[in-house]
């Protein structure tokens, strides 16, 4: 790999000859710019401003504007001579776990790789060092027309350095966390555990770029003249709730059936299911007379069963006379058909059998006595010979 810095690391009064190579890669399909109209290539090109001549690379310097627009030229001769330990050394300031660095500060990352025969002996002394203590060094030096901060670590058998930010660069994260008070229940964050112990790790090596597999089979497609476009379906996302628990519950189980645990793919008798459920408004109450009569309504929710029990006094001292008055056209036969119902009085009449005089004593008595006859001809009543 081609170095693209040399230098040294500054490990006390040792010095370690190293020489600086990318670690990474980028991946990334790049685009050109063209004209829509006909398809040509669009190009910038850099033009000095002063004559509107286009300038070549190697006559392009760098150079700093001040406020009034002046520019003052900065060569790199300029910034060789600069007064800094740090020009062409990495140097290590000091050891600290590898916990206390936020991974925020992180940014590019490179192998420091023993430049000569003679840097192999204190590299591996420094990579050794870092093994056994398991912490990480930190470290200065200047790159790029600017002084940065890094981070040695052992990668393998090779040091490696990740460039940091420096702390002021880091933002504070404010505004950004909810502002809405939330309470999260011990039973939410157990299937939460258990999602996350479930899901288990991952071969980082195994992790791919769908997403560049998908442009790339595109242009390959278009190029061929056998590219069909298809339009993406979106789900609607407006106006719908979704049950947290039920979801974390098949979250796990999803998760166990796609490891292949036993058991998994089969949820329990009383397990909810995780549904994404419509708001709907709430209906309507012009089923409740019909509840209340006991009838069943046809047009909207069922009606509740009707209950033997409290009723308005004058209905029921009406029923009851006509109970009364029918039991004793039938007492001489000895039977009485009439006692199969007393107008919904209550269900454990519904199916009664003969009744004797005393029990007609008592409706007839019911009567005078408004609610208490409710009750009393709410009560089966025994059978009795003729």
């Amino acid at each position: 790999m081609r170095s693209i810095w040399n230098g040294a690391i500054s490990f006390g009064l040792v010095s370690i000859p190293i020489k600086l190579v990318n670690a990474t890669e980028s991946h990334s399909i790049s685009f050109r710019q063209i004209h829509v109209n006909d398809g040509g290539r669009v190009r910038y090109r850099k033009v000095c401003e002063l004559d509107g001549e286009e300038v070549p690379s190697a006559e392009i310097g760098k150079g700093y504007e001040e406020a009034d627009g002046s520019i003052v030229p900065i060569t790199d001769e300029d910034l060789a001579q600069l007064p800094l330990a740090t020009a062409k050394t990495i140097e290590i300031m000091s050891f600290v776990p590898a916990e206390e660095i936020d991974p925020l500060q992180m940014d590019a990352a490179y192998y420091l790789a023993a430049n000569g025969a003679t840097a192999a002996k204190p590299y591996t002394l420094l990579r050794e060092a870092l093994k056994r203590s398991r912490k990480v060094a930190i470290a200065k030096y200047a790159l790029r027309g600017r002084e940065r901060l890094g981070m040695l670590r052992v990668v393998d058998d090779v040091i490696a350095m990740h460039g940091l930010l420096w702390p002021d660069e880091i933002r504070a994260p404010e505004g950004v966390a909810p502002e809405a008070d939330v309470t999260v229940r011990d039973a939410e964050l157990d299937l939460a555990d258990a999602l996350m112990a479930t899901l288990g790790e991952v071969e980082m090596a195994s992790l791919h770029d769908d997403y560049r597999d998908a442009v790339e089979a595109l242009i390959v497609a278009k190029s061929g003249g056998a590219f069909e476009p298809t339009e993406a379906v979106v789900e609607p996302a407006g106006g719908q709730v979704i049950d947290l628990m039920a979801a974390l519950e098949k979250s796990v189980r999803a998760a166990k059936a796609s490891r292949g645990e036993a058991g998994a793919a089969e949820g329990g008798a009383g397990e909810a299911e995780a549904e994404v459920t419509p708001i709907r408004r709430k209906a309507g109450t012009g089923t409740g007379t019909g509840s209340r009569t006991g009838s069943r309504s046809g047009t909207g929710a069922a009606a509740p069963k009707a209950v033997g029990g409290k009723k308005s006094t004058a209905a029921t001292a009406k029923k009851t006379a006509a109970t009364a008055a029918t039991k004793k056209k039938t007492t001489a036969g000895g039977k009485s058909a009439a006692s199969k119902s007393t107008s919904g009085a209550g269900a454990g009449t519904a199916g009664a059998n003969k009744s004797t005089a005393k029990s007609t004593a008592k409706t007839a008595a019911a009567k005078k006595t408004g609610a208490a006859a409710a009750k009393k001809t709410a009560t089966p009543r025994k059978r009795t010979s003729a």
